[in-house]
């Protein structure tokens, strides 16, 4: 498959690497090793599919062309949209020209995410009862020196979109009754500090910052029959994945525990997902885009309600 990718910041350079030989052309406007300033200079013969790791606010006008062109497109998280009609639109528009569009959510092959699924969906821990996630990196000070990240809702969107993707993997659905309990600007001009929830039949809890100590990341799921931890990425390793079994009535619980040291896996793993897709023609993933812009739009509003900006 031939890709161009459009956009050379830290995602695209990621992207770049990762597609290798399949990549047959670089878009940037600003960045000296781009072949290309504007997609519109790239020949649509010459490409089947764009990797788009550009801002967000050009995201849906540059996928409307590429897919009404029958180009496949995989978008980096998140595809937010003012109007939740622009996202059908362009679901439609990739059912009718057979275009994928897929938004990259690359947490989805984390291998303890995936094992995390496993136990769920095997009926391991019974009936869920609890959920809670926490999302931290230390990037509040180069958020607040771009122009473009330090706007909107900030660390909302950008890791909220990814628990609430992990949300729809895990489980199969959206937490009902979602508030936002706490929303800080702690030194971003945009949210650096969110905690959110719910209190439906499953009970969640998510936290996401850009002021952690360290990158981390944990999830943590309670059920009848026990509960399963994870702790960190890959990336950010070592990763580990714990089940506890409930000794009933009581006990201590059984415990077995995996843990990984090993490269970030994800990247390789999503591109050849994305490639797979579009050999087929089908299964791009603007339902859960849907789904989570409609979340975000909700709690944006709840944040701006809790702690208004200056």
């Amino acid at each position: 498959m031939r890709v161009i990718v459009v956009g050379l910041g830290v995602q695209g350079q990621k992207r770049r690497r990762i597609a290798d030989l399949d990549v047959v052309a670089t878009v940037d406007p600003v960045h000296p090793d781009a072949g290309h300033r504007d997609i519109e200079a790239v020949p649509l013969d010459s490409y089947d599919a764009a990797l788009l790791c550009i801002p967000d606010a050009p995201k849906l006008g540059m996928i409307e062309r590429l897919l009404r062109h029958g180009k496949h497109v995989l978008v980096e998280k998140p595809l937010f949209a003012a109007d939740e009609t622009d996202l059908q639109a362009l679901q439609d528009l990739s059912g009718r020209t057979g275009a994928v569009c897929y938004t990259a959510y690359n947490h989805r092959f984390e291998p303890h995410i995936v094992g995390l699924r496993e136990v769920i969906q095997a009926g391991t821990l019974g009936r869920i009862y609890r959920a809670r996630f926490f999302y931290g990196n230390g990037t509040a000070r180069d958020v607040r020196n771009s122009d473009w990240r330090d706007t909107g809702a900030g660390v909302l969107p950008d890791l909220g979109s990814h628990l609430l993707d992990t949300t729809l993997f895990l489980f199969g659905r959206m937490p009902e009754n979602m508030k936002v309990w706490s929303a800080r600007r702690f030194e971003n001009r945009s949210f650096d500090h969110v905690i959110c929830g719910a209190d439906g039949d499953l009970l969640i809890e998510y936290e996401m910052t850009l002021l952690s100590w360290r990158n981390h990341f944990v999830a943590e799921v309670y059920g009848e029959l026990g509960s399963a931890h994870i702790s960190s990425l890959c990336k950010w390793g070592p990763s580990s994945l714990t089940v506890h079994r409930r000794i009933l009535p009581s006990g201590r619980p059984t415990e077995a525990s995996s843990i990984l040291v090993q490269p970030d896996p994800t990247w390789a793993e999503e591109y050849a997902h994305f490639k797979a897709l579009c050999a087929a023609r089908s299964g791009g993933n603007l339902d859960n885009d849907i789904l989570i812009n409609r979340e975000l739009q909700a709690l944006t509003i709840a944040a701006e309600r809790l702690a208004p900006g200056p």
